[in-house]
């Protein structure tokens, strides 16, 4: 065996480390002065500040992408035609029996009729709200309109 041979049975003492800076030196990569550079800095993200600044939208709740305003069910004058005979009554209830209408938040609301195809049937039409058209074409085809 040879002097170079030769192995430790302990390793050599490492001097352990104390917070005090570390290999950093100075200002220990913080700069200098000002609140970056002190200990317990809190700096708030810049989108925290922008969403803050926002008005908050109060009374809403879960339905908040939900319009509030209620808007009419619309049927054209050809789906008349098709699901309904001669002489049969239009209104919000027979519509929706037929299936052409489906109630919003359970609860049918009003029904417009627009004028777009032909009728060639008389329907006796209640309860709904007309477009022009649409009571032009139920006159001409011998229809009755009943006001609400």
């Amino acid at each position: 065996m040879q002097i170079h041979q030769i192995k430790r049975t302990h390793t050599n003492y490492k001097a352990t480390r104390i917070g005090r800076g570390g290999k950093r030196g100075k200002t220990s990569g913080r700069g200098t002065k000002g609140q970056l550079a002190r200990s317990g800095r809190k700096l708030r993200p810049q989108l925290r500040d922008t969403i803050k600044k926002l008005p908050k939208l109060r009374g809403r709740g879960r339905n908040f992408l939900k319009s509030i305003n209620s808007y009419a069910l619309v049927v054209n004058v050809d789906l008349l035609n098709k699901h309904f005979a001669a002489g049969e009554t239009v209104n919000a209830e027979t519509l929706k029996q037929k299936g052409l209408i489906r109630p919003q938040r359970g609860v049918t609301e009003v029904v417009k009729i627009l004028g777009n195809g032909e009728l060639e049937k008389k329907l006796i039409i209640s309860g709904c709200s007309l477009s022009s058209g649409a009571k032009e074409k139920i006159e001409k085809a011998g229809g009755t309109i009943l006001v609400k």
